[in-house]
């Protein structure tokens, strides 16, 4: 705005200014507003015509003057357009941009405006003062006065003298202050957030960058930084950058702020393009995608993550991603997204599939999971002096998984001779290698056996406590190192950089992340020999029966017919006269609302075609009917399941099914995400737990003398005196400790000779039931054990019942993500341990039927089951029981590994095992890999890996899997035992006959009528046993430290495979 220009006019000299003259000159100087805008001064005297001319113009002036009175200011208020004319032109795009211009408009335009109008009134004055109190102010002294007003400051510098400028002071500084208190803050609020977290990542030349987004909280935030940047991955220079549209809170921005040289944050989304530019997505190294493990949809988070995996994809098809997934069933839809490729780096980490495989192989071998989920944990060394559990445990914990190629030393051997090099000489232990096909297809291959040479470019699994260790396997040579004694001296040699300088056959590899070495296109191991993986034995094809479909299409699973969930279905009365023993039991708590949590992957690994059927271990599911319905279209295709009703807290449905004789008790539960408090999540497990350890029992415990006719490998049973083969023996192959032993039963054709079995009878109590329990909250592990002494602050790697495998939590599975991002292959191990042999081509047949699809028998179906399975070996008896009492571990490991092609990776020792006290405790703890010279005693199981025995079943023609053609013609499976009353009765009293009547009368009419329970074929029915007395204590012994090593196979040469 332009103030007002003042017109002086001046009369001729010797003129008198008359007072209309004056008046006229006042209320011109209120306009102003000649055309040419010049003010007209007094000079010398002018004719009298141009003085004529001149105040006729001012006559003129006047007159435009009086309709306009200083009213310019008022064109200010345009600015409240502004926003609208900005908006047309496409410059204001997003709601806060468009709302902080709204609003700065607003306030400039209402001040502006205001401060003209002051302007005017106070330079004229007050009309019916005759203007004369008027003050001459600027226009920008207007401005600061309404300024100072709006704000209450009020300095008194410049102030308004005019009535009518007191007046509008008045009124304005109601309407001022109400718009500067409530526009300002709001003003300040768009302008501060917008600046925090907003902006782009700038990427830093030769530093990798990650993108992390989906769940970001303090807990998974701290969880993953925790596991990604620890110091025994090397050095990791990757800058790790998250996207949330969510501020952090105080807490998550101080860690951030610790660790604000690799970590960044950025506000924003991944369904926002923008976003995902301003980020680089496009040249990030990988995106990863965390979910919320404990919200109350499962389904739906998974559906956020699926959506944030087609966004990223549709950014950028070539990113990799790795994304976690809360249901199995949910992986499907990935599948679906174009862009989505396994085989270039995109992984899905499957909590649920997983957690339950990890529970599945504890069944099998408890410790198992404790064992797993420490190895692909990165946990700092904490060294101990006293002589306790916690220091030997806490050794192993140290230990991780890494990945190297094989030195050039390792060509031409077996993978015995290599694992065993490996650990006597590098201190490493190797229990894998990577195998491709012809067709350049990778297969990972656990403990392989004799039969596999190394060649060129084999990358191996190693198992150490850091990733400078791992090296010794790929910088070893024999002519420089082989006279070394100490593993660290083990360095590049000389040869090793000849090699290096020459020109290499192989592709350039691409150097790991972690340290070692991706895998090489052209560098895969290969056979010397033909692989009795490909090719099934001779014996095999003839026993294969192609109408009769006894295995899954893929051959990686023991299949059945779809049954109807009615047949398998246990009244407790039925139940409870039907002798169950060497089962699972699984305790689940769920009802028609709650979420399913998959147990078609608890099932899968325990049905693995790996093992034999009579290996089978029965599973019994106790919970409600309605749950189970929802959860049994993915089970009907699993033999040996049975459902009773009821309620794992109950009693009487648990001594129904005999919990006191089962292998394993395994307790879930499908409520636990519904419950706001965190403390209460897992009061259902804690409850079943603490329920089923106060029980006590009254039961017969059977105990099984081999004879000559037993079913141990030639050398194995130390009980024969001709150490020959026994055969046709129904036992299950897992370790059972405590006092419960199950009974054994064989099942044979007549003419067999008879096992005898001794009966003794003791109250035992239900602290020694075998139980692994599931926990959401990881502070709750301290109510499952009230005879420890952790702290509820202690993490749960270094609590008792995480320690002994009894207790597993979802939240070891964080360490995942960053595993799998250094190391893709460590994944790919994990799942193919803890499965049992699920594949992504079996995942994409699910993804098509939601079931497993039976298959017929042939040669390739069946060269699927010789694979490797985890058992646990007792030290007691068997041909390692002289290493047992003061031996070497290093010792046992390659005897094992030389005689049987075993390979061993740790030790479950019983708590109090470094005590010499009589009475022991009965809990037990997981050693991870143990050094050469670590000592053993006579309780260890040893944990370790078991090559497939393709005879073990050729003898059991009577169990083989012909009893699947004829769903109806199905008996009781190997896990329901009775004592029969058919022969030998002279040699048992009398009292004894009667009651073998009752049973025999009570299991006939049982299998009349229930036919559907199990999967035994008809011509197998209970052999006749004969009763001797034995003592509790040797009874209890026996149970202690029953062994497989009965059920390991005896080293068959190649050329003996076909």
């Amino acid at each position: 705005m332009i103030p007002s220009k003042i017109l002086v006019y001046h009369s001729p000299p010797g003129f008198p200014r008359t007072q209309s003259c004056k008046a006229t000159w006042r209320k011109k100087s209120l306009g102003d507003l000649f055309p040419n805008g010049y003010r007209m001064k007094g000079g010398p005297h002018m004719p009298e015509k141009e003085e004529q001319q001149s105040f006729r113009q001012s006559l003129m002036a006047f007159y435009r003057v009086s309709s306009s009175w200083g009213l310019r200011f008022l064109r200010a208020l345009r600015l409240i357009q502004f926003s609208e004319i900005l908006q047309f032109l496409n410059i204001l795009k997003t709601s806060n941009s468009i709302k902080l211009v709204n609003l700065l408009s607003i306030f400039i335009s209402t001040w502006l405006t205001a401060a003209g109008f002051i302007h005017l009134v106070e330079n004229s004055g007050d009309p019916w003062e005759n203007f004369q109190n008027n003050q001459a102010l600027t226009y920008w002294e207007c401005v600061y006065l309404l300024m100072v007003t709006m704000s209450t400051v009020g300095y008194g510098d410049v102030y308004a003298k005019t009535t009518l400028g007191r007046l509008f002071m008045v009124f304005f500084i109601l309407g001022g202050l109400a718009m500067f208190a409530s526009y300002v803050p709001e003003i300040i609020e768009l302008i501060g957030n917008r600046k925090k977290y907003g902006g782009s990542y700038s990427a830093v030349s030769g530093r990798k960058h990650i993108v992390v987004c989906g769940h970001i909280t303090l807990e998974s935030v701290s969880n993953f930084l925790k596991d990604f940047l620890h110091k025994d991955r090397d050095d990791v220079n990757v800058e790790i950058v998250f996207l949330h549209n969510i501020s952090p809170n105080l807490e998550l921005e101080a860690l951030f702020k610790r660790h604000f040289t690799q970590v960044e944050f950025y506000q924003g989304s991944v369904l926002n393009p923008h976003d995902l530019a301003r980020v680089k997505i496009e040249s990030a190294d990988a995106c990863l995608i965390l979910a919320n493990k404990y919200c109350a949809d499962p389904d739906a988070e998974d559906a956020s993550n699926i959506m944030r995996v087609i966004s990223i994809k549709n950014y950028h098809p070539k990113i990799r991603i790795i994304t976690q997934m809360l249901q199995y069933h949910n992986k499907a839809h990935l599948l679906n997204i174009p862009s989505w490729n396994w085989k270039e780096g995109d992984d899905a980490i499957c909590l649920a599939e997983l957690k339950l495989g990890f529970i599945a192989q504890s069944c099998l071998a408890q410790g198992l999971s404790t064992m797993l989920a420490n190895l692909f944990s990165m946990r700092s060394f904490i060294k101990i002096e006293e002589d306790t559990w916690q220091k030997y445990y806490l050794e192993g914990v140290s230990n991780e998984m890494y990945t190297e190629y094989l030195s050039s030393a390792f060509v031409g051997l077996s993978f015995p001779t290599v694992c065993e090099l490996c650990f006597v000489k590098l201190k490493l232990l190797m229990i894998a290698i990577e195998y491709k096909s012809a067709n350049r297809e990778s297969r990972i291959l656990i403990n392989p056996g004799n039969h596999l040479k190394i060649q060129e470019g084999t990358l191996g699994f190693f198992i150490a406590s850091d990733a400078k260790e791992v090296k010794r396997a790929f910088f070893y040579c024999k002519a420089c190192h082989d006279d070394i004694t100490d593993p660290k001296r083990i360095k590049k040699c000389g040869c090793k950089r000849l090699e290096d300088e020459q020109p290499s056959t192989l592709s350039p590899k691409k150097k790991q992340r972690n340290g070692g070495m991706r895998n090489s296109p052209n560098s895969s191991p290969k056979l010397m020999r033909h692989d009795p993986l490909l090719i099934p034995g001779n014996e095999q094809i003839d026993n294969m029966d192609s109408n009769v479909k006894k295995y899954d299409s893929t051959g990686m699973f023991h299949w059945c017919a779809a049954k109807e969930i009615e047949k398998v279905i246990l009244t407790r009365s039925e139940a409870a006269m039907t002798v169950l023993s060497g089962h699972v039991v699984v305790c689940i708590f769920g009802d028609v609302t709650s979420a399913l949590i998959g147990l078609r992957n608890l099932v899968m690994p325990l049905r693995a075609s790996n093992f034999h059927y009579h290996e089978l271990k029965h599973i019994v599911f106790v919970g409600s009917i309605e749950y189970l319905k929802r959860e049994w279209e993915t089970l009907h295709n699993f033999p040996k399941v049975s459902i009773l009703p009821g309620t794992p807290l109950s009693r009487a449905d648990l001594r129904a099914v005999n919990i006191n004789l089962c292998d394993m008790c395994v307790i879930l539960s499908a409520n636990q995400n519904n419950i706001d408090d965190t403390s209460l999540q897992d009061k259902e497990c804690i409850l079943a737990s603490l329920n089923i350890k106060s029980m006590q029992f009254d039961d017969s415990i059977g105990v099984l003398q081999a004879n000559s006719q037993g079913f141990t490998p030639p050398g194995m049973d130390r009980s024969s005196p001709d150490n020959s083969p026994v055969h046709g023996m129904l036992r299950q192959p897992s370790i059972t400790t405590g006092v419960n032993i199950p009974i054994i039963t064989e099942l044979a054709k007549p003419g067999k000779l008879l096992p005898l079995v001794s009966i003794s009878q003791e109250k035992n109590s239900g602290t020694h039931i075998l139980m692994i329990t599931e926990l959401v909250n990881d502070t709750n592990v301290q109510f499952l054990d009230q005879d420890d002494d952790d702290d509820p602050d202690t993490e749960l790697y270094l609590t008792q019942p995480f320690a002994c495998g009894t207790a597993f939590a979802v939240s070891v599975l964080d360490s995942l993500m960053s595993a799998t991002y250094f190391n893709d292959n460590i994944l790919t191990l994990i799942r193919t341990l803890v499965t049992g042999g699920a594949t992504p081509e079996l995942e994409a047949l699910i993804a098509e039927e939601n079931a497993l699809r039976g298959g017929y028998s042939t040669p390739q179906t069946l060269a699927n089951r010789d694979r490797c399975r985890v058992a646990q070996l007792a030290l007691l008896d068997g041909p390692f029981a002289d290493l047992g009492d003061g031996g070497c571990y290093g010792d046992l490991f390659c005897k094992a590994l030389k005689t049987y092609n075993m390979l061993c990776f740790g030790i479950y020792r019983l708590r109090d095992a470094h005590l010499s006290t009589p009475s022991q405790c009965t809990k037990r703890y997981v050693i991870t890999n143990p050094p050469y010279e670590f000592e053993l005693v006579p309780t260890d199981l040893i944990f370790c890996l078991m090559q497939f025995d393709h005879n073990a079943g050729q003898s059991r023609a009577s169990l083989s899997h012909s009893s699947h053609s004829s769903h109806s013609s199905s008996k009781k499976s190997s896990s329901v035992h009775s004592i029969p009353s058919t022969a030998n009765r002279q040699h048992r009293p009398k009292a004894r006959d009667s009651r073998d009547k009752q049973n025999a009368t009570r299991m006939n009419r049982m299998g009349q009528e229930k036919k559907w329970f199990t999967d035994e074929p008809d011509n197998a029915y209970p052999r006749n046993i004969q009763i001797k007395p034995m003592s509790t204590h040797m009874a209890n012994q026996i149970n202690q430290y029953k062994s497989t090593s009965s059920l390991i196979p005896p080293i068959r040469e190649v050329e003996d495979e076909c």
